[in-house]
């Protein structure tokens, strides 16, 4: 069987591709339905680009790279083509889109562009070898058929959420054909503590401005029975590594000491506990009263005494065990090297007709539907270079 293009991977930069490649388009992928972690994602309702959308929000090693496609194709193209396809949306907050109603939009409007633009779609189909000819590639599927294509559009992404099928193979391709994987890691991932340290709190939210390795996102924070998640935690995986502490800043919108030395004024016989479960959830005050001095009223309190508190309040350090892993990581980070990839058209500069897309690159977004967006862009970029 022969086709002009073979991608492989139907998640939603390979439908993304496969829909627009032009030619012959042959889209394949192991399980049994196509965009499941779209299906997944926001909660069922796809957080599927961010009105704020650019390189800056992105990390890898060459922090340029993912500039080209996505300001060749924006988050202002997706969201014109969900509402040429009726798909009705809502910010939810910095610059978040969801689906007014079901993820499963987005998942049929990308089969409705397949169907329109003739691209097959087999599910169940794996590929257990690829080869590079004169004529173009020919990639043997587990059933021993052979399929030869004149290009091939790695859309595989990464380890994330194994349970739906997620694997190393678009590194392995890359590998076979000349191309360095970087150090993998979860991404967008919970933080756990082997002490469970957070148990009883677990359940409890707040506002927090949380950093690693000197990046820091202010949003809430989530305290669990393993440890610590919720957006702001989220966002901070991505830029720590093992064994690194992270600063969690409390009430980060809020002027703790100003606060506490005019009430000390006003109620001085008001207790230091009370006056702070005011500005920070009640459970985790008595939690963080095991670790720090909370005794006493705000009128026996010094000036000295104010400062300490809320700098330990405003700096707090804690050095997580470790990530809850690829299990329930958003994102991969790391994957492979940009540098033998043109920024362009996402074409192997070393291999001419191969092209990775997606979540497989080195390319790793924040939290709120940035890597959707790389996942638009990226496809767009090679499938325009496809069909021109």
């Amino acid at each position: 069987m022969e086709y002009d293009t073979l991608v492989i991977g139907a998640g939603a930069a390979g439908m993304m591709c496969a829909a627009h490649a032009g030619g012959r388009v042959l889209l394949i992928d192991h399980a049994k339905a196509p965009g499941e972690k779209i299906r997944i994602s926001g909660g069922g309702r796809c957080n599927f680009t961010n009105l704020y959308c650019d390189a800056h929000a992105f990390i890898g090693q060459n922090p340029h790279f993912a500039k080209s496609a996505l300001a060749r194709y924006t988050q202002w193209d997706f969201i014109d083509l969900i509402d040429r396809h009726g798909i009705s949306w809502h910010e939810k907050t910095l610059g978040q889109l969801f689906c007014d109603t079901s993820a499963k939009d987005i998942i049929a409007m990308l089969r409705g562009l397949l169907q329109q633009a003739g691209a097959e779609l087999h599910l169940q189909t794996s590929v257990t070898r690829l080869a590079k000819d004169d004529d173009g590639f020919v990639a043997t599927l587990h059933d021993g058929q052979n399929i030869k294509a004149r290009h091939i559009v790695m859309a595989t992404g990464g380890k994330s959420i194994p349970k739906m099928g997620a694997t190393g193979f678009a590194y392995d391709i890359a590998r076979q054909f000349g191309h360095r994987v970087t150090e993998t890691e979860p991404a967008l991932v919970p933080f756990t503590f082997p002490d469970r340290r957070f148990a009883d709190i677990s359940g409890v939210a707040c506002p927090a401005r949380v950093t690693a390795n000197g990046t820091s996102f202010d949003e809430a924070m989530l305290f669990t029975h393993r440890g610590l998640s919720g957006p702001a935690i989220l966002q901070a995986s991505s830029y720590w590594h093992s064994g690194q502490d992270i600063t969690v800043h409390l009430a980060p919108d809020t002027d703790l000491t100003t606060i506490l030395r005019d009430k000390r004024q006003t109620d001085g016989k008001k207790a230091l506990t009370t006056e702070l479960a005011r500005h920070l959830p009640a459970r985790l005050v008595d939690h963080l009263s095991t670790q720090m001095d909370m005794s006493g009223r705000l009128g026996d309190m010094s000036d000295a005494r104010i400062k300490a508190l809320t700098h330990d309040l405003q700096n707090w350090l804690l050095t997580p065990g470790g990530t809850e892993g690829y299990r329930t990581a958003e994102v991969t980070r790391g994957g492979i090297d940009t540098d033998q990839i043109s920024s362009k058209t996402m074409e192997s500069q070393t291999t001419p007709g191969l092209f990775f897309i997606g979540e497989a690159l080195d390319v790793t977004g924040w939290l709120g539907g940035y890597n959707f967006q790389w996942a638009w862009s990226s496809a767009m970029a090679a499938a325009r270079a496809i069909e021109n």
